[in-house]
């Protein structure tokens, strides 16, 4: 059974370029383009990973994974933040959320899929 992972950003190309690089993986994806749209998606689907954007409008990534880590369902699935945000406190306060881990956008394929298969294992 293929898993499948939420993909959270407010640019249009970046979700179409991690969709496009999970798929050719074999990951079904869900897309939604910020915190407040991706708590609704995630009601009623079956998520394995979120991978979610900092700076979105609506509901950002912090407020996405505090949101998604007070439902039971989500409280230890991965959710990596991929985002331009490289400063220590940034990072900081996505641990403090929840974060899983972190990755620096622009990003390489290959590095997204290394992370993903490391915590879905």
């Amino acid at each position: 059974m293929s898993k499948t992972i939420m993909t959270v950003d407010d640019s249009a190309s970046v979700r179409q370029m991690v969709s496009f690089t999970l798929k050719k993986e074999g990951y079904e994806t869900i897309e939604a383009v910020d915190g407040a749209d991706a708590l609704s998606k995630l009601n009623g689907n079956t998520v394995h990973m979120i991978i979610t954007d900092l700076n979105m409008p609506n509901l950002d990534g912090i407020g996405l994974i505090k949101g998604a880590r007070s439902n039971p369902a989500f409280k230890f699935i991965p959710i990596v933040m991929l985002t331009t945000e490289s400063q220590e406190s940034r990072k900081l306060e996505g641990k403090q959320a929840g974060a899983t881990g972190w990755i620096i956008k622009p990003f390489k394929p290959e590095q997204l899929i290394a992370v993903v298969k490391k915590v879905l294992g």
